[in-house]
């Protein structure tokens, strides 16, 4: 594999992903202290798939489910009372997340006594790649705060801002319908 290759792998991740992937999963690794064979199997991808989406051998994670569960798992590791269950605890919940369908990041509570991921409002994104974009976004900002992005993106990013308003502050039905515009 060139290093152009790899060069160009890590500017689209970054562009698709905000950033490269390896950097994503690194820091996962080092969250959750896991091995990058663990994290595969909590994310739903191979170990060498990991491993060459890390290194730049390989550009996209093409399954909407993973890229759910990934959210999903980026939101666990962010909140403080997961990190510091025991570690048998944290091993749980990152188990369920194998067995069951990704969960929008927006819903999930981390149960703080370590008893299990609970979906709130009874939603699940079950691999929808919009309530995915929507949950992150959501559980990283408020509507004002990505609407105030998307303000300060407008000249130079006009598309990209428009997905920050779509996906992060109007209804799920505008955004499935940006969707079917612009993705399929």
């Amino acid at each position: 594999m060139s290093d152009d290759v790899v060069m160009r792998n890590r500017a689209l991740q970054t562009e698709w992903y905000g950033e490269p992937l390896g950097d994503r999963f690194r820091r996962l690794l080092d969250r959750l202290t896991l091995s990058q064979a663990q994290l595969a199997d909590v994310l739903g991808l191979s170990a060498p798939m990991i491993s060459q989406l890390m290194s730049g051998v390989r550009a996209k994670i093409s399954n909407p489910a993973v890229l759910a569960r990934l959210a999903v798992v980026e939101q666990m590791a962010g909140d403080p009372a997961f990190v510091v269950l025991p570690p048998a605890a944290r091993a749980e919940e990152l188990a369920r997340l194998v067995h069951e369908a990704p969960t929008n990041s927006s819903t999930v509570a981390i149960n703080h006594a370590g008893s299990g991921s609970t979906p709130v409002g009874g939603e699940s994104a079950g691999g929808d790649p919009v309530a995915a974009v929507q949950g992150v976004l959501r559980a990283v900002a408020s509507a004002a705060e990505l609407d105030g992005a998307a303000k300060a993106l407008d000249a130079d990013y006009p598309a990209l801002a428009e997905v920050l308003r779509v996906y992060g502050t109007l209804k799920t039905a505008d955004a499935r319908a940006h969707y079917e515009r612009t993705v399929r």
